[in-house]
């Protein structure tokens, strides 16, 4: 199994709301606070991960099956801002900020397993 497939397994459970909300909390997202932000977040990375299981890349250093959930949020939140019509430059800066934020604390998540020393 896949661990784009094992990712979207877990989206429907309360451990990725879980990651979701201490990933926000923690790397400190202006929208943390926002339920509804936070559940269209956890929706859109769940979409990303079909879209991984349908054999489509997202991110380029990804290939579709080695997409996780971390990498699936980041994904989601990305594409959440290049599509939103945001009226406040400081939210965007703030979420830009977030994340880069992620990917230097995890760059695991957004490189093939294979390239990983274990």
């Amino acid at each position: 199994m896949s661990i784009a497939n094992k990712s979207y397994q877990i989206t429907g459970l309360y451990e990725s709301e879980l990651l979701l909300e201490l990933m926000l909390r923690f790397w400190e997202h202006p929208l943390a606070d926002n339920k509804e932000y936070r559940n269209e977040l956890l929706e859109s990375a769940a979409e990303a991960l079909r879209s991984s299981l349908n054999g489509i890349q997202l991110i380029p250093s990804l290939k579709p099956d080695d997409m996780n959930l971390v990498a699936a949020i980041w994904f989601a939140e990305s594409t959440s801002l290049q599509t939103e019509h945001l009226d406040s430059a400081g939210e965007v800066s703030a979420r830009e900020d977030w994340l880069r934020k992620i990917e230097k604390s995890v760059p695991s998540c957004f490189c093939s397993p294979d390239d990983l020393v274990l």
